[in-house]
Order: C-alpha cells, then sequence, then structure tokens
C-alpha cells in the first residue's frame, strides 16, 4: 500500500533568505511525478519570503503557510504583528499554531485558542502543535499537559475541517532524540482519543515533528496513526527533504 496522501510540512523557522526559495526546484519536479501527486506538501518559510514562495509554487501541487500570526482578528496598532487576515490575503492557506518555539516566547494556551480562531476565520487551515517538555515527561505528566493543551487550544471551536494537530514532544525537536515507539503510540493515541470526543474531531488527521530526518524517517512511518510529518532543519535542503519525503512512500 503506498501512503501517496501524506502531509509534509517544511517548517524554516528563523531561516531563509531570498536565495533559499531555489531550493525548491526540484521539490517542484518531483510533484510533477505520478506517484507524489497527491501528497500534500506545504513549506512554512519566514514572513518575508512568503510572498516570494507563494508566487514560486504557483499552480503547483505544493502550499504555503505561515508560522505564527497575532491573536487579533481586526487590524490595529500593533507594531510587529502579522495578523491571519493579512496572511491569507498574500496568498498562503495554511499556518502553524502552538509550535513549542511560539509557546516558550509567550503563546499560552490561551492565547493559542484565540490565534485559531482567528485563523479560521480567514479561511486558513491550522496545523496546531501540542507536546509536552522534558520535565513534563520526566514528571508523567505528559498526558495532562497534552489534554489541557487541546481542550483550551480548540475550547469553544466546533468545525475541525480546517484542523490538523501535530504531536511535537519539546525535547525532542532539534535533538535527534525521538520517543520510543511505545511512546509515540501512546501519546499519538492519547491525543486521538481526545479529539474523538469532540465533535467532528474524527476527522482531524495527526502529524508527527521532532527531529524528523530521512534516518529515522522509515520507523515513523510504521505508526498507522501518524499521517505526516513537520520537518525542521532538514527541510532547509531540497535533497534531505526529498529523501524524507521518498522514503515515507511504502
Amino acid at each position: 500500500m503506498t501512503n501517496n496522501n501524506m502531509y509534509f510540512v517544511a517548517n524554516w523557522k528563523m531561516f531563509g533568505n531570498l536565495r533559499s526559495i531555489k531550493s525548491t526546484n526540484n521539490v517542484l519536479k518531483l510533484t510533477k511525478s505520478k506517484k507524489f501527486q497527491k501528497l500534500r506538501i506545504i513549506y512554512c518559510p519566514p514572513y518575508t519570503l512568503l510572498d516570494a514562495l507563494i508566487k514560486k509554487t504557483k499552480n503547483s501541487k505544493i502550499s504555503v503557510g505561515a508560522q505564527n500570526c497575532h491573536y487579533k482578528s481586526d487590524y490595529g496598532a500593533y507594531t510587529g504583528f502579522v495578523n491571519a487576515k493579512m496572511i491569507k490575503n498574500i496568498g498562503a492557506n495554511y499556518i502553524i499554531l502552538g509550535h513549542s518555539e511560539a509557546r516558550i516566547e509567550g503563546d499560552d494556551d490561551k492565547k493559542i485558542n484565540f490565534k485559531i480562531k482567528s485563523a479560521l476565520d480567514a479561511k486558513l487551515k491550522v496545523i496546531f502543535c501540542v507536546g509536552e517538555s522534558l520535565k513534563n515527561k520526566n514528571s508523567n505528566k505528559t498526558s495532562q499537559v497534552i489534554k489541557k493543551q487541546i481542550n483550551v487550544g480548540l475550547k469553544k471551536i466546533n468545525n475541525y475541517k480546517n484542523i490538523i494537530v501535530a504531536y511535537e514532544p519539546v525535547w525532542s525537536i532539534g535533538t535527534g532524540i525521538l520517543p520510543s515507539k511505545i511512546e509515540l503510540e501512546k501519546n499519538i493515541n492519547f491525543i486521538r482519543k481526545l479529539l474523538n470526543k469532540k465533535k467532528n474531531g474524527k476527522k482531524v488527521i495527526i502529524l508527527y515533528g521532532g527531529s524528523v530526518n530521512s534516518y529515522n524517517i522509515k520507523n515513523l512511518t510504521k505508526i498507522s496513526q501518524i499521517k505526516g510529518f513537520i520537518v525542521g532543519g532538514a527541510s532547509l535542503k531540497a535533497k534531505n527533504f526529498i529523501d524524507i519525503i521518498k522514503k515515507s512512500i511504502i
């Protein structure tokens, strides 16, 4: 069986310049192959590259998203910030919200809830990140933390059509260390149960993010509940990103 409907989200974080856009050339070629046409490939660069990347990928199978937004839906005197309307207006279709690096900078569960509502109102598709820190993990509070993140982050949201949940254990991001297969299955299944309890939540897909690379991707694809991946550093070079994509297709 071929996993040709999987999601691959390239999170460039605070990296890249206009020259970096060229790295998408080979990925664009990949998407023209019949074998890979059904894949959902989403590039999420810094704000400064959104316009250039949207133009570069126009009329292709690649989508573009932002990495965060302001929690206010309307325009206003918020120097240095960008809201969901602006992101949608420029032509992006996705947005990452709740990433652990944004949480460290001050995005708590309540603020993330406002951001998700704002993004959905702007007709953006939300990639909502949840995950525990090493301290949480060592204190056996993983389930407690994830439950709070999901219940508060998705509070008073009834339509889950444009929501994707990504499990990203904080302690795994950028460390090269992955959760064990047992840990991953346990936590992914826990997230699945939480979503299934919500109206229309059964259709929400779950991604994994955290030190994803071409060496560990084969093992990650063996976990059936995972429907795609958020790829950080390994997505900056087309060769690495393509290797991950190809090795994910069984």
